[in-house]
């Protein structure tokens, strides 16, 4: 088998993957355990086409796929959030960070470098993580560890399927597996901690 159609092959499984994570994600938001923060999906869907488009102009090959699948399906996500209304707090540190990431998102188009696009939309990326993570640090076991888990090996693919692996195409999906391990962290210390306190 050739380097191409091993990344093809990567990419696909990371597509796979994300299908497998998301499917009981949209089900347990439509039987309300999971409760997705509007305003973090809506950053991160819209942010993660614009890292697809990046990617692609990049060279990423194969890997750009797997990353444009994952906008379609991120979108999806914002779509049932906004029609469930499944995450209706919302604080003013969560409208600073939805119009910080909504406001550096066209940024990357007057950046002319894929470099700086995709430090730009991972700068955002990461914004959008702060309504849930402050949303997770109150209510631990509202979103499924699991899923997260699934996102990181996703993601660890993605990385593995890119046709070039420079710090322009690997840093968008390397930085959003870091940020998933981490909120994984804070859903298990403050499930433990809540139970510790009956809470």
């Amino acid at each position: 088998m050739d380097a191409l159609s091993f990344q093809a092959l990567l990419s696909a499984a990371a597509m796979a993957l994300t299908f497998v994570a998301y499917v009981p994600y949209f089900r347990s938001i439509r039987a309300g355990t999971t409760k997705p923060h509007l305003f973090s999906w809506v950053v991160w869907g819209t942010n993660t086409s614009v890292a697809f488009f990046a990617t692609l102009s990049a060279e990423g090959g194969a890997g750009a796929w797997a990353v444009g699948f994952s906008a379609a399906v991120t979108l999806a996500v914002a779509a049932i959030a906004w029609t469930t209304r499944s995450e209706i707090r919302i604080t003013r540190s969560d409208w600073g960070f939805f119009i910080a990431g909504l406001a550096a998102i066209p940024l990357w188009a007057v950046a002319n470098d894929p470099l700086w696009a995709i430090v730009l939309v991972t700068g955002v990326e990461l914004l959008g993580f702060g309504p849930t993570v402050r949303k997770s640090w109150h209510r631990p076991w509202s979103e499924p560890v699991g899923f997260l888990g699934i996102l990181v090996v996703r993601n660890a693919l993605i990385v593995a399927a890119l046709g070039q692996r420079t710090f322009t195409t690997v840093f968008f999906p390397a930085a959003m597996a870091a940020a998933c391990v981490l909120l994984m962290g804070v859903l298990l210390w403050r499930r433990r901690q809540l139970a510790a306190v009956g809470g």
